[in-house]
């Protein structure tokens, strides 16, 4: 019904959220169905990002994927038993 009355009306300012809802209305309601996102991935896009910029002028692949590892997984290998692990 709300859609019908923007629709019929000459509000224009709604155009580019409807054009969006219909666009990504599947993922819209498949997240409040399920839960399901893809904060996680973009996260570790972002991490290795930041990585990329603080490794400039790396010249050994390895040592970038040393670097990798470490961020990810470091604090577990590193931190004393029972600290708290959220880093």
């Amino acid at each position: 019904k709300w859609r019908k009355d923007v629709e019929t009306s000459q509000l224009t300012c709604f155009d580019p959220f409807l054009t969006t809802l219909d666009t990504y209305l599947d993922q819209i309601t498949n997240y409040f169905l399920h839960r399901d996102s893809s904060g996680f991935v973009e996260g570790l896009n972002n991490k290795v990002k930041v990585l990329k910029r603080r490794c400039y002028g790396l010249r050994n692949l390895d040592h970038f994927f040393q670097r990798l590892f470490l961020d990810l997984e470091g604090y577990r290998l590193f931190a004393p038993f029972g600290a708290p692990h959220y880093i």
